[in-house]
Formats: structure tokens, sequence, C-alpha cells
């Protein structure tokens, strides 16, 4: 009995363990090969040719939590541009890259996981904070004007995209919710997920064959303009498929990934991915290729909102 016993502890325990590594992946350095791998993996021409070369900024500065895939889709975005030979890629980390002066040099605005502190979730504020004396009024005059700044290049027509944790960029602020679509609530625990095509036969999602893309990831739930459905969905989970919600989800669809118009511009969401194990898919890379295309205005597709209003 004790033999039994101890087989059963030892099985249980090599389960727990597996579980923990299979909901958990493991942070890796760049290297040479991993930069050949994801250049034999990325797209190796883009979905619509023939079009001037587009000049993107890349703003990858976080504030708070900082995800350890930032650097890791600097190089696949530099990557993508240099393959595709269609995009120049501008690294920023610096305030004044949202000064009307700078944002006029750029065709669009990915932002890399740029996440503020909480509970303000405020990124102008807290990169105004980090390298100034103003006072804390003060600070909040600048961040305001910085925020305004992001949001009439948009509006003007400028692009812009966000990669998953870049959703909180301003997470309290109902101007910038209306614009990316929404704002972030909370996430379970990372596992792995199948996320789903809304409509397989949208030419965004097309990498995908239907399959959709099966991965490990933070399922993002979002709150305040997102239930608007002012947006165009493109990716989705099912919440009844999820482990560790903390709460009951007023749709078991929720949607991970869209587009959408903001006056004159394009505003692309990915919340995949957590990981850079996810940049392994090809089917992902060109995705997000099709999505830098979208931004710049190059890849004309239906972006109409799920709600009309």
């Amino acid at each position: 009995m004790k033999t039994r016993s101890l087989i059963t502890i030892l099985l249980f325990t090599t389960l727990c363990l597996f579980n923990g590594i299979a909901q958990n992946m493991k942070e890796f350095e760049i290297s040479p090969e991993w930069i050949s791998k994801i250049e034999r993996l990325a797209p190796s021409e883009p979905s619509v040719k023939d079009v001037s070369k587009k000049r993107i900024l890349v703003f990858s500065k976080a504030t708070g939590f900082k995800h350890w895939t930032i650097p890791h889709n600097l190089e696949m975005l530099k990557i993508l541009a240099k393959k595709s030979n269609i995009f120049e890629v501008y690294i920023g980390y610096d305030i004044e890259n949202f000064s009307k002066e700078s944002l006029k040099k750029y065709d669009a605005v990915i932002l890399n996981n740029s996440n503020p502190e909480s509970p303000k979730r405020d990124l102008f504020w807290d990169l105004l904070k980090l390298n100034s004396s103003l006072s804390d009024e003060d600070i909040a005059k600048e961040a305001k004007k910085y925020e305004n700044n992001l949001l009439e290049y948009v509006k003007k027509g400028g692009g812009l995209m966000l990669l998953h944790g870049a959703i909180v960029v301003q997470n309290n602020s109902p101007e910038f919710s209306n614009m990316t679509g929404g704002s972030f609530d909370y996430h379970p625990k990372q596992q792995q997920m199948h996320v789903k095509e809304v409509d397989v036969n949208h030419p965004l999602v097309k990498a995908f064959k239907g399959k959709g893309l099966t991965h490990v990831d933070e399922p993002y739930f979002f709150k305040n303009a997102y239930f608007n459905y002012n947006f165009h969905p493109l990716l989705y989970i099912e919440a009844d498929q999820l482990e560790g919600l903390r709460k009951k989800p007023a749709n078991n669809i929720n949607y991970v990934s869209w587009i959408k118009r903001y006056g004159k511009g394009r505003v692309f969401y990915s919340s995949p991915s957590h990981n850079a194990q996810t940049l392994d898919h090809p089917e992902f890379l060109q995705f997000l290729l099709d999505g830098m295309q979208y931004v710049v205005g190059d890849l004309i597709v239906d972006d109409s909102p799920l709600v009309k209003h």
C-alpha cells in the first residue's frame, strides 16, 4: 500500500509540474539562431505589393509591467519590414516621439507592450514623471497634451497598431478607449487557448486558413468602450473554455483582436501574444504584416463596426 501511495503521489506531482510547464512559457534571450528562424518563418512577400515604402514608429518603453517579449517583437517587426521591403521601422522610447512634429514623420505608430504603471495607467504621465521636475498638476496637463497629439494624429489619418499589453497605455481615458476599441479589464492565468476567426473569409485573417491559432497566452478581457462594439472583430476566444475567470463574462464570445476606423485613421489591435513562442507560427507573422498594411492604408478591407452607431 505504501508503494502504491508513493506512486500515486509521484504521478500527481509529475502531472502538476507538466501543467505548470504547459501554462507558463519559458523566457529566452534573443540569439542569432532565433533571428534566423523568424527570418525563415516571416512572409516572403506582402499581401499588397507595389506600394510606397511607409515609415513606422515602434514605441517600446514600458513604465509598468515589462513584457519580456518587447525586444523579441522589435526584432520580429524589423524582419517583417526588411523582408517585405515596404516599411522602414524606427524605434522610440522617449515621450518626444509623441510631439506633433515627430508624429508627422510617420505613417503609423506601433505601441509595443508599452504598459504604464497601476493604478493611474497613464503612459504619458509616467514618462513625464520619470524625466521632469514639474508638479503633478503640470504633469497632468502635459500628459493630456501628448495623449491628444496621438488622438489627433490618428483622427487625421495616421495608423495605430497595438500589441498585447499596449491596450493599457491610457487605460482610464474614455477618449483613448474610444479610439482603440476598449480598455484592459483583467486576465486569468496563462493557458493554452484556441483563438478562432470571426469570419474566415476576411482578408486580415486569411493566414489562419480557417484553423485559428492554438497557443499559450494570457486571455485578455476588456471594459469601457469595448462594450460599444464599435470595431470590426477579427479573432475571439470562448470564455467557457478558459480556466480561472474572476467574474462571469457578459458574453461567452470574447474578442481578442479587431480593427476600426477613428476619423480618417485606422486602428489594429492584437491581444495575442504575451509570449515570444507565438512568433513561431508563420500564420501569426502574416497576420501582423497584414495588420501593418491595414493601418497604413495599403490593405483595404471591411472595417465596419460590429454594432452600427
